[in-house]
């Protein structure tokens, strides 16, 4: 990417002090790697004082990532976990923007939606749609991945996980696209209209299925478990809000995401390609690769509890600190030629996109094993997926999005 091309500044160019790699034009444009780089080698804890988001401690290294992670005590999640604050008192409160012991009670409710033998039981159906979706697919044809695999793919899984209505499942692709573009992340959505869309549209149609499954027995679903486990079926409005936006979101756009950069990864990097089809073996690793190299979510954001020395700077109580997974899963001192793409790396695992913790992403496992059958059936079928044009990204510091990817089939 030629920064200058896109209008933004050169990081070098800019006094130390005044860098701020929150700008969302940063990351649709892909002008954010030097910033993050020049931060992880000059100012790996950086205090930024103004911006479009105020004040925050920008963390960048790997091992600071996942020490501000790994100890919830001294820094919080609530109450929110993007990077700016909301314009308008709307903050829907979420489990992983909570602290324990309400945080932990909430998100063990929703847990067995995805539980290892949950996952077993999901597989034959995971493939059966993988298989439905590819085999539609135009060969030799241009077409947009994002629309026709990527989306529609997490949005089956998705009405899958909540048991929601099957033809309407557009609705949680919409929804979680709304609950992400709102200001506090960049995004391109007011929040008064946001907030509309979120209580108006979003919580009415899934307070109707609130209501006809705590009528039932226990299902399997995140809204029968929300329902009728005790930690959360007395739950107000807005938190039940918060939680659909949570599991919507995290069911959605980092899977989907990632499945789309797994293309772009292997197009730009026929070598690793080749690897890949030489051995299907490696493709579990290949998913965890991807997960690192596309880092579906840029950031998480934490308040720290009391003053915190890190990295040499005294974070402050009160101070809200970023921990940046895209910068970390780019750390040289972590993780050997981070910026190449290689499938077979010894410790392919060793990555921050899924987080540490108590907040580490619950659907991790299913999100891999989503991206491995996807792989594995890709592989049956075509000899090559050609990526035609250049990417479209979202205009986001949250979500390491696209809109449209262009590719064409090869069949073998």
């Amino acid at each position: 990417m030629n920064i200058a091309a896109t209008g933004i500044p050169d990081p070098y160019s800019l006094n130390l002090d005044d860098l701020d790699p929150s700008d969302p034009a940063l990351f649709e444009q892909q002008a954010h790697w030097d910033y993050f780089r020049r931060l992880r080698d000059e100012d790996p804890v950086h205090y930024v004082t103004a911006g479009e988001f105020g004040a925050y401690w920008s963390v960048t290294k790997f091992d600071d990532i996942v020490f501000v992670d790994s100890h919830h005590d001294l820094f919080s999640s609530e109450p929110s976990i993007a990077i700016g604050e909301s314009n308008i008192d709307f903050e829907p409160p979420m489990f992983i923007a909570m602290d324990p012991p309400k945080h932990d009670a909430e998100r063990k409710a929703v847990m067995p939606a995805v539980a290892p033998q949950r996952l077993v039981e999901l597989e034959d159906l995971i493939r059966s749609r993988v298989i439905e979706v590819l085999d539609e697919l135009p060969v030799g044809e241009e077409f947009n991945w994002v629309d026709k695999v990527s989306i529609e793919l997490t949005t089956r899984m998705l009405a899958t996980l909540f048991d929601f209505p099957y033809e309407q499942r557009s609705k949680l692709t919409y929804w979680s696209d709304v609950a992400v573009s709102g200001p506090s992340a960049g995004g391109m959505i007011e929040e008064e209209e946001r907030k509309r869309i979120l209580t108006e549209e979003c919580l009415v149609f899934f307070n109707d299925l609130w209501r006809e499954r705590a009528e039932q027995p226990g299902g399997s679903d995140f809204i029968s478990m929300l329902a009728h486990d005790p930690a959360t079926r007395d739950m107000e409005p807005m938190e039940f809000l918060g939680n659909l936006i949570l599991l919507i979101v995290g069911g959605n756009d980092t899977t989907r995401n990632s499945m789309t950069g797994s293309v772009l990864a292997l197009d730009k990097n026929p070598q690793e390609f080749a690897k890949l089809k030489s051995n299907a073996s490696l493709i579990p690793s290949m998913v965890c690769e991807v997960i690192r190299w596309q880092t579906p979510l840029a950031h998480m954001r934490r308040i720290a509890t009391e003053d915190v020395e890190l990295g040499g700077k005294t974070i402050k109580k009160g101070d809200r600190v970023v921990m940046w997974y895209v910068s970390g899963n780019r750390d040289e001192d972590a993780i050997e030629h981070p910026d190449e793409f290689i499938i077979d790396r010894e410790n392919p695992r060793k990555h921050v996109s899924f987080g540490f913790g108590i907040h580490r992403c619950m659907g991790n496992r299913l999100a891999e094993l989503q991206l491995k059958i996807l792989w594995e059936e890709i592989l049956e079928r075509f000899e090559r997926i050609e990526v035609s044009g250049e990417p479209v990204r979202v205009h986001s510091n949250f979500v390491m999005g696209y809109k449209d990817l262009p590719v064409i089939l090869h069949a073998l």
